[in-house]
């Protein structure tokens, strides 16, 4: 995709997410409805979805869409839990070649997960998109989805 019409797909899912979520403060309604509007507007992904933080070292798969993820990921573990244990996010190019990679999908070959901080600071979620792909993602990905990770915050 070029990078304009990239940046136009998210501007879309930005402006989209915006209007929908207006005076939402339902957390699962607001994860739903991002994963569902995301992974329509991502080519490339094969799974889009949460991971909600349950406990200071846990996370729990949230809404989502795409193949059965996993269930739980320790803190530390993984891209999604490296990203909740480091609070950044973390661009795969090639998820197998990442150390403690965990293959929910045997098929995902890249992965982009973002934190998600709540209302007031602190980790409620991680954001994960994955691909069948690899090197899926880029620095426009990583720019879009940290906005919109920001967008989500105070309905969160």
């Amino acid at each position: 995709m070029p990078e304009g019409s990239k940046h136009e797909s998210y501007r879309r899912a930005a402006e989209q997410l915006r209007e929908l979520l207006a005076g939402l403060d339902d957390d699962v309604a607001v994860m739903a409805t991002t994963a569902a509007l995301l992974h329509s507007a991502i080519p490339q992904a094969s799974w889009t979805g949460f991971y909600r933080v349950v406990d200071e070292d846990l996370l729990r798969i949230g809404p989502y869409q795409g193949p059965i993820g996993c269930l739980e990921i320790p803190f530390g573990r993984g891209v999604c839990g490296v990203a909740a244990r480091t609070l950044e996010t973390q661009l795969v190019s090639d998820v197998h070649a990442f150390d403690g990679h965990i293959a929910c999908d045997s098929s995902a070959r890249s992965e982009i997960v973002v934190p998600i901080l709540g209302k007031s600071g602190d980790l409620v979620a991680v954001l994960d998109v994955d691909s069948h792909q690899p090197a899926a993602f880029d620095s426009i990905d990583r720019e879009e989805l940290e906005s919109i990770a920001e967008q989500l915050s105070p309905h969160l």
